[in-house]
């Protein structure tokens, strides 16, 4: 299947629905989800995006500049304080904070007279520990990328193929993404990742995700990269900024970038 029928197909699923609100972070997947639903649905589908205090300011930018860009009307639902249960952050976590944050869009998708919420998940979604996705089934969320059988590789594609911006940025997750299972999530820990990473993308490395292990900052790049970060004055400008933020202690993952890497000890859990 070519480029432009993959997309054509993902645009005959969306038609499907009368009409629709996308979850929209501003990262690849959502993005190519707002471009589709706006193409095949028109005034009909809009967009919302969350912010929280797990939402770096850089994506919650680049959602308001991408949403612009494709002409969806846009909305933004701002949460101040999460549900306890997520802040004490249980290996569900992700469950406790997709029933919390897409029943709020629910919410106002049907107040908005939006029918349905769509959200980006793709194929390849489904090979990582997604708790998350047990609460989407059970508020009904649709995954239009997943149904159109579409995989990262190819919501790159054809977002390659459509012109957008986003096809070649790094993969986003939220910020507690960071903090291991059984640590509590803070305004302070939060605050910490969020720096150091900007510190990161400020020094030009691409994908990046800086897990906070109390006192130990452990850096995950592409590994591409990785060589670059070893340079002795990149290494000690890191390690001396990451240590003025508050840690002790700043080392690298030999392995590099891995999707979902604390999700291990769940991993360990289940072959066990």
């Amino acid at each position: 299947m070519t480029i432009e029928e993959k997309y054509q197909n993902l645009l005959a699923n969306i038609g499907t629905y009368p009409s629709a609100a996308v979850a929209f972070s501003g990262g690849v997947d959502s993005t190519l989800l707002c471009k589709a639903a706006r193409d095949a649905l028109g005034d009909r589908a809009m967009a919302f995006t969350v912010i929280s205090p797990f939402i770096p300011r850089r994506e919650r930018e680049l959602s308001t500049e991408m949403a612009r860009a494709i002409g969806i009307r846009h909305m933004v639902i701002e949460i101040e304080e999460m549900d306890p249960r997520v802040l004490s952050n249980p290996k569900d976590r992700c469950y406790f904070c997709k029933k919390s944050l897409f029943g709020r869009m629910v919410d106002e998708a049907r107040s908005h007279g939006r029918n349905f919420l769509f959200d980006g998940s793709n194929l390849d979604d489904l090979k990582d520990y997604r708790p998350g996705m047990r609460a989407l089934q059970e508020l009904e969320v649709k995954s239009p990328l997943r149904e159109a059988g579409l995989t990262k590789g190819d919501v790159r594609e054809i977002s390659r193929y459509l012109g957008l911006k986003t096809w070649d940025m790094p993969a986003y997750a939220c910020l507690a993404s960071r903090i291991p299972y059984g640590t509590e999530i803070t305004g302070e820990n939060l605050g910490m990742v969020e720096r150091g990473e900007d510190l990161l993308h400020g020094l030009g490395f691409s994908q990046v995700r800086l897990r906070h292990h109390g006192e130990i900052a452990r850096i995950e790049l592409d590994r591409e990269e990785m060589d670059r970060f070893t340079k002795p004055e990149i290494r000690e400008k890191v390690s001396r900024a990451l240590k003025d933020m508050g840690f002790t202690y700043v080392c690298m993952e030999l392995e590099g970038y891995r999707m979902g890497s604390l999700n291990v000890f769940k991993e360990n859990e289940v072959r066990k």
